[in-house]
Parts: structure tokens; C-alpha cells; sequence
């Protein structure tokens, strides 16, 4: 039963896009919220259990119902729920292992100067969107000490959410809308299925996550 599941989000995803090209919200709101759910149930058939990466997935749930709505309380809303995703996420990718220095190093620098750049553009929300990237940019590091895989999915997500975060500063990019959800499947793809081909506890006796204590 797991692979009927990645075809169901395959098609899934497939109108999602077509949905963001044509810019229809009727499409949009049939196929986004089913996303994530089909690669929690994914996950679900082969772990059985829950873990970070699923309640990372039912925030992305939550998170893709609010980008949805328009308004910008609804882009905050959204933007808490991805955070959620991003704590999820880099929780369980850190009781993994321990991604390399240089990795974390890159990230907080690509971090620091993605807000420095739109810092003046972002207005209001400058301090959300700083808190948010740090969580998503610690997450992408963390995703490195899983798999070559997380890796990617954790790269593209920072792209998704930095086009996003340029969009909200700049105003819409020509082809913005599809750009942002194709990295975005693609990331929640790669992060899922990275995860759950790795093996359980792989890591985790060899890189023990740091106390938080």
C-alpha cells in the first residue's frame, strides 16, 4: 500500500500546479490540502508511528489551509503553522544525527543575508519572517545529517519560502505561484520519503542529539 499512496500524491500534486498556472483558487482548494496528508499516509505505512516528520506534516496540513485564505492575518497564520512544521521536522531529523558544521555555517549565513536583504521591503513583518527563516534555515542544516535526500528537501524548501518572502517584499515574480509550489512538493517529497527510507534510529547512537537541558 505505499506506493498507491505516492501515485495519489503525484496526481495530486499534478493538479495542484495546473491549478496555480491557471490560477484557479477552485483547483487550488480541492487538491493543496490533500498534500500532505497523502505523504503522512505514506509515511504512516511504512513507519507506523508517529514522529516528528508526521506532526511536521499535519502542521503543513494546517499551513497550506491558511495560505489559502487571503489576508495577511491568514499569511501569519500559515506562517505559525509552517513553524510548526519547521520545529517538527529538524526535531526529528536532530535525534538522527548531527549535521556537519559547515552545513549549519552556510544556512544562518544564507539566513542572515536573505533578511538583510528584504529587510526594508518586509515592513510588519520583518521580525515573523525572521523568526520563521531561522527555524526553516536551522531545519534545511539539520536535514543535512539524514540523508543526501532531506538534504534536497530541505534545501528546497528554503527556496519555496524564500520566494515567498521576496513576493511579500517585492510584489509577485513572473511565475512566482508556480515556482513556489513546485519546490515545495518537491521538498515535502524528498523530506518524506528521504526520511522514511532511512533506517529507524540510524544516527542516533553514533551523533546523540545535544540536551536541550
Amino acid at each position: 500500500m505505499r506506493r498507491p499512496w505516492l501515485a495519489l500524491f503525484g496526481a495530486v500534486a499534478a493538479v495542484e500546479l495546473v491549478g496555480v498556472a491557471l490560477g484557479s483558487t477552485a483547483v487550488q482548494w480541492a487538491a493543496k490540502p490533500l498534500l500532505a496528508p497523502l505523504l503522512l499516509a505514506y509515511l504512516w505505512s511504512v513507519r507506523r508511528r508517529v514522529d516528528g516528520v508526521a506532526v511536521g506534516l499535519v502542521f503543513a496540513t494546517a499551513g497550506d489551509v491558511a495560505l489559502l485564505v487571503p489576508g495577511r492575518t491568514a499569511f501569519l497564520v500559515g506562517m505559525g503553522c509552517f513553524l510548526g512544521t519547521q520545529v517538527g521536522f529538524a526535531t526529528a531529523f536532530l535525534r538522527r544525527g548531527r549535521p556537519a558544521p559547515p552545513a549549519v555555517a552556510g544556512y544562518l549565513v544564507t539566513w542572515a543575508a536573505a533578511n538583510a536583504l528584504l529587510w526594508g521591503a518586509l515592513g510588519p513583518l520583518r521580525l515573523p519572517v525572521l523568526g520563521y527563516s531561522l527555524a526553516l534555515s536551522l531545519m534545511a542544516a539539520a536535514a543535512t545529517g539524514v540523508s543526501a535526500r532531506t538534504a534536497a528537501g530541505g534545501a528546497l524548501f528554503l527556496v519555496s519560502d524564500l520566494l515567498i518572502g521576496v513576493g511579500a517584499a517585492r510584489g509577485d515574480l513572473p511565475g512566482q505561484g508556480l515556482l513556489v509550489m513546485t519546490t515545495y512538493v518537491a521538498a515535502l517529497l524528498l523530506i518524506t520519503t528521504g526520511w522514511a527510507a532511512a533506517p529507524a534510529g540510524a544516527g542516533a547512537a553514533r551523533h546523540p542529539a545535544p540536551s536541550v537541558r
